[in-house]
């Protein structure tokens, strides 16, 4: 199965000149969505985990589901304001801005193995700074997961040093 045939582009999403790449028409086929499921835990068999990060939004789809998968916990990283306890945060830039994302302090405890997931690396800053928040509460990073990676936007390169997958390349 062709995973990128259920990835749609919306030009000029969220603001111009910006091609944005809407993974719902994966979430809406139930083969396509197992597909990937599938793809992206066909690498962590060997791997001990301990919890799965999902990055808001997109990022926790699979999240809670690689989570369930493995038997584990999950950990929402969100916007800022958006969590109900303390939290501890990291800014970060997109190709369109800066932004925040927060954690639980408590999320994490120091040595636990954590497998970090989002629906897309782009330019690298969104992850970078869920590693950050990761370190920060010594965990230790296992992978960072995608659905899929804009490669033109060489998102790799502000988190390399850590093991990378992706289940599509565009």
């Amino acid at each position: 199965m062709a995973l990128e045939n259920y990835i749609r582009d919306i030009q000029g999403f969220p603001k111009e000149g910006i091609l944005f790449k809407d993974i719902t028409p994966l979430l809406l086929d139930s083969k396509a969505r197992l597909e990937c499921l599938e793809i992206l835990v066909s690498t962590l068999k060997d791997k001990k985990i301990d919890k799965v990060i999902g990055v808001e939004s997109r990022g926790f789809f699979f999240g809670i589901l690689l989570a369930q998968e493995l038997s584990v916990g999950f950990i929402p990283v969100r916007k800022p304001n958006k969590l109900p306890f303390a939290t501890l945060s990291a800014s970060y830039d997109l190709e369109y801005g800066s932004d925040t994302l927060e954690i639980h302090c408590d999320a994490i405890q120091k040595g636990e193995r954590i497998l970090i997931h989002d629906d897309v690396l782009a330019t690298g800053g969104t992850a970078k700074a869920v590693c950050e928040l990761v370190e920060r509460l010594g965990g230790i990073i296992v992978q960072c997961n995608f659905i899929m990676e804009l490669t033109l936007l060489n998102g790799r390169a502000k988190i390399a040093g850590n093991e990378i997958f992706t289940a599509i390349t565009f």
